[in-house]
C-alpha cells in the first residue's frame, strides 16, 4: 500500500490535528494512519521505514561518489539525505552531518521526523554545525574517517558564504578528491531555483539548481532530486 504522503507530511498533519482538535498526539497520528488504510500509526511507520526511496538508492552509490540531492524547500531533501546517511549506519558506516542550515537539536529532531531515534546510532552519528563550515574544515574533520562513511553538507550553496572561502568550484573540487581518496560518500543538500515551475516537469534538474557563484556541475556523480513525493535519481553517464 502506497502512502498518499512522504511520513513526515503526514507527521505535520497529524500535530495539526491534535492542536486543532485538542486531542493527543498519539491519537492523532493513528487517526491519521486510519486514512493511509493502517490500524496504527506504528503500522505505518514500520510500513514507511521498509519503503523509503533511500533503501532502494544508496546500494547504488560507490566510495568516492559525490551525490547532489536537490529540492525546492519542504520537498523533504534534508530528511532524503539522512536516510541516505541512516541506511549507510544500518550497514554499520558512520555518518557524519555538516550543516550551516541547521543546529544538532534541529538534525536530532529531523531523524526522529523519519522515525529514526539517534541514540540507536549514537556511535555512528556525528552532527557537526560549527559556522565555519567549509571544504578544508570538512576535509579536516574527515580526516581519519573510515572508508564508506557518509558526509553529508548541509548545504553547497553556503559553503562559499564567507569570503574568505574558496570559489565553490575550487571547494566542490577538492571534496571530490578527498573522497575518492579517502573512500567516502559526500552528499551535498542543494537549493532550487525559485524559476523552476512543477507544472513543466515534474522534478527539477541539474539546470534548475540555483547557483549564486559558478560551479562545474559535472563533478557530481549522482543526483536525486524531489519533488512532490517524487524522486528522480541519475547517476552521471
Amino acid at each position: 500500500m502506497k502512502l498518499s504522503a512522504p511520513i513526515y507530511h503526514l507527521k505535520r498533519k497529524a500535530k495539526r490535528l491534535s492542536r486543532e482538535e485538542g486531542i493527543p498526539l498519539h491519537d492523532a497520528l493513528d487517526r491519521i494512519a486510519a486514512t493511509e488504510g493502517f490500524s496504527a500509526w506504528s503500522l505505518l511507520a514500520v510500513k514507511a521505514a521498509a519503503s523509503t526511496p533511500a533503501i532502494r538508492l544508496f546500494p547504488q552509490f560507490q566510495q568516492g561518489d559525490l551525490v547532489l540531492v536537490g529540492a525546492r524547500p519542504g520537498q523533504g531533501k534534508t530528511l532524503m539525505s539522512l536516510e541516505l546517511a541512516v541506511e549507510a549506519m544500518k550497514s554499520g558506516h558512520r555518518a557524519t552531518f555538516f550543516s550551516l542550515e541547521y543546529t544538532e537539536r534541529d538534525v536530532l529532531d529531523r531523524l526522529r521526523a523519519i522515525g529514526v531515534e539517534p541514540a540507536q546510532f549514537d556511535k555512528l552519528l556525528e552532527v557537526d554545525c560549527s559556522d565555519t563550515i567549509s571544504a578544508d574544515y570538512v576535509m579536516k574533520q574527515m580526516a581519519t574517517a573510515p572508508r564508506g562513511t557518509v558526509v553529508v553538507v548541509d548545504y553547497l550553496q553556503l559553503l562559499d558564504q564567507r569570503r574568505e572561502n574558496p570559489d565553490l568550484t575550487v571547494q566542490v573540487r577538492a571534496l571530490k578528491s578527498f573522497a575518492q581518496d579517502k573512500g567516502l560518500i559526500v552528499v551535498f543538500i542543494s537549493q532550487i531555483d525559485r524559476s523552476y515551475d512543477p507544472s513543466t516537469k515534474s522534478c527539477p534538474d541539474l539546470s534548475d539548481v540555483r547557483l549564486p557563484n559558478p560551479l562545474d556541475l559535472k563533478l557530481f556523480d549522482k543526483t536525486c532530486f524531489i519533488n512532490n513525493a517524487e524522486v528522480e535519481f541519475r547517476a552521471a553517464s
